[in-house]
């Protein structure tokens, strides 16, 4: 059995699920379109995924920020690799 670790509170009360970042995750700006039933665009200027409820509840997934869900903030993968396809490969004769 893991050992719970403490919630980190904000200054409104919410707790930050810290678990994101530990596993290399960070949940960036929020990018859900406000206006789009009437044609438009507009963000709510969120610039950061902070959880509102404790992680493994259905509070974890919302953003007490902007009350969005969390797959409308940009995920950002801090470990992610990046493959070149276009290789320069001198095997050609």
């Amino acid at each position: 059995m893991r050992p719970q670790k403490e919630p980190k509170t904000v200054s409104n009360g919410a707790s930050v699920n810290k678990s994101n970042t530990e596993n290399g995750v960070k949940y960036r700006e929020c990018r859900k379109n406000h206006a789009a039933n009437i044609g438009g665009y507009a963000v709510d200027g969120c610039r950061e995924f902070m959880a509102a409820g404790e992680e493994g509840t259905s509070a974890s997934l919302k953003c007490a920020a902007c009350s969005c869900h969390r797959n409308f903030h940009r995920r950002e993968v801090a470990n992610e690799g990046h493959f070149d396809c276009s290789s320069n490969s001198s095997t050609r004769k």
